[in-house]
């Protein structure tokens, strides 16, 4: 009842803000607002009744349902945290929660570790594995970086929890910050970007790059913005693609910050229905050479159930995806530990689910 009651009072919250005064006019000032929301470089296709129709009876109704989830638990590493590294290391989390160690610089990305990707802690998408750390067990962390606003990539109480347990800034799409100052993170740990804009933290250099989405937590959308992020060091390079459909902005990014040592590429939650707002598994390989990745690592996926297709099928084709491409690939094992210059071979762990 306690955590029920809590939920409830923490729900107007969880929606977040929208941007007022010198925000709101950065906003307005940006290229890519159109004056009311932001909008894609090429426009975003319409959503029709027949596909939303479409979306729910396959969702609700849909044959082998079963078959979105794993059947057997989905096996964890609790790595313990290293202070500081050389070189680039890579902890995914599972969904998109990720931690970058790069030159030394640790790097958090998209962390969301609350059991539901909801703005009610009692409804919406529930993990399919608990976090393989608790926040507690990450150890140091120098920088927090949001793609956009979704509630499986900006957490309210995970965000709540790193501003009490860390002081790293929040490097966030324009818009972003409102919803931080409403949970109480101090102004000047914000860091507000538009795209191709940048700031360097820890020694890292991050860039807004574009992508192909769009953002929102209440009944509007589209006023914030929603990026992907280059994370240049002083010897490596990190791409993050955040939530996006392909689009030719991939080969831009990569002329101008590439190459990349490793990409952190979406390639779950994927349908026919909005093909244009998130990659199936072989555009996100297509996304990896176009950015001019030496690496590929999957991401957005295995955690939370957000479409139709089965649970192991978007790491079944990226891997042979990116066989056929000749790109390397590591697909980690969540809370999993990976040296980028000497990545495990993908072994295929997932399919014994």
């Amino acid at each position: 009842m306690r955590k029920t009651i809590a939920a409830l009072r923490d729900l107007p919250a969880a929606f977040g803000a929208k941007a007022t005064g010198a925000r709101a006019e950065r906003v307005r000032s940006s290229p890519q607002f159109d004056g009311k929301v932001f909008r894609n470089a090429a426009p975003r296709l319409p959503m029709t009744a027949a596909s939303m129709r479409t979306i729910f009876r396959e969702m609700f109704f849909g044959e082998h349902r079963e078959l979105r989830k794993p059947g057997n638990p989905v096996p964890l590493v609790a790595a313990e945290p290293v202070d500081s590294a050389d070189g680039l290391h890579l902890t995914w989390y599972g969904h998109a929660s990720t931690l970058v160690e790069l030159d030394g610089a640790r790097v958090l990305l998209d962390p969301v570790w609350s059991d539901r990707v909801s703005p009610a802690a009692f409804a919406g998408p529930r993990r399919l594995h608990e976090p393989p750390v608790p926040l507690s067990g990450l150890g140091r962390i120098d920088a927090v970086v949001i793609s956009h606003d979704h509630y499986d990539h900006l957490d309210l109480a995970t965000v709540r929890a790193l501003v009490t347990s860390s002081e790293a800034p929040f490097l966030v799409p324009l818009g972003v910050g409102a919803h931080l100052e409403r949970w109480r993170v101090p102004a000047s740990r914000i860091i507000e970007l538009d795209w191709h804009e940048e700031a360097t933290v820890a020694g890292v250099r991050f860039v807004a790059t574009p992508a192909q989405h769009f953002s929102g937590r209440g009944i509007t959308n589209d006023d914030t913005l929603w990026t992907s992020w280059a994370l240049l060091g002083p010897s490596h390079r990190v791409f993050y693609s955040g939530d996006t459909g392909y689009f030719d902005g991939f080969a831009a990014i990569g002329k101008a910050h590439g190459p990349f040592d490793a990409a952190l590429i979406q390639i779950g939650a994927y349908a026919p229905q909005w093909p244009d707002i998130h990659m199936t598994p072989e555009e996100g390989v297509a996304a990896g050479l176009d950015v001019r990745a030496k690496l590929l690592v999957p991401v957005h996926w295995a955690t939370f159930q957000l479409a139709m297709h089965p649970w192991g099928e978007p790491a079944d084709r990226v891997w042979r995806e990116a066989k056929a491409a000749d790109l390397p690939l590591a697909i980690p094992r969540p809370g999993e530990r990976i040296d980028a210059a000497a990545p495990p071979a993908v072994d295929g762990w997932w399919q014994a689910l």
